[in-house]
């Protein structure tokens, strides 16, 4: 009886610790501004979507928009969502031809806290998005930021800033959403 105790505390320190890890490295669900001006968060749409995949047609049963909650206005929008985003996405991406989903990457906000740098997660999308917050403007990433993906969690932005600045990297950790990790 003792050993079968032991044996569960470990599974569930084990699965603890990973859950700790897996945050320690992305934003999940959620992530706040550099400047806490706003939030980013995920929300579960009520309806299933039935979309054609490159193997088979799957049903999305949870999917999930990206809001944006304006703490000053303590108003919340839906900022990149399922109504728009696929069909301007398919527009961009020029050689994929499913639908994607806005759960389907990892978002990362840049300093300036109006860009965002979309990467595929799950679909084998070879280009990476960008989207200006301000704009609401979805466009290809054009190297703007100079940002190198590392092991596709952080992304890693090295240079100077200013003439009289030394030479600094700043890590951006990505948000996620919930469904990548289940």
């Amino acid at each position: 009886m003792r050993l079968f105790i032991v044996l569960i505390l470990i599974i569930l320190f084990t699965k603890n610790s990973l859950s700790n890890e897996i945050k320690d490295i992305f934003f999940i669900g959620k992530m706040d501004s550099y400047n806490k001006n706003f939030t980013l968060y995920f929300k579960t749409r009520d309806r299933a979507i039935l979309a054609r995949g490159e193997n088979y047609n799957y049903i999305t049963d949870y999917p999930q928009d990206l809001y944006i909650y304006d703490h000053h206005t303590q108003k919340d929008t839906a900022l990149i969502s399922y109504d728009w985003f696929p069909s301007r996405a398919r527009r961009i991406l020029l050689n994929y031809d499913y639908p994607v989903f806005p759960d389907d990457f990892a978002y990362y906000l840049l300093s300036d806290n109006n860009t965002l740098v979309m990467v595929s997660v799950n679909k084998n999308i070879i280009n990476n998005l960008q989207f200006n917050i301000e704009k609401k403007e979805l466009k290809l990433h054009d190297g703007y930021g100079k940002l190198n993906f590392i092991i596709s969690a952080y992304a890693q932005n090295c240079g100077y800033k200013k003439m009289r600045e030394k030479y600094a990297c700043n890590l951006f950790k990505p948000l996620i959403s919930n469904n990548l990790i289940n």
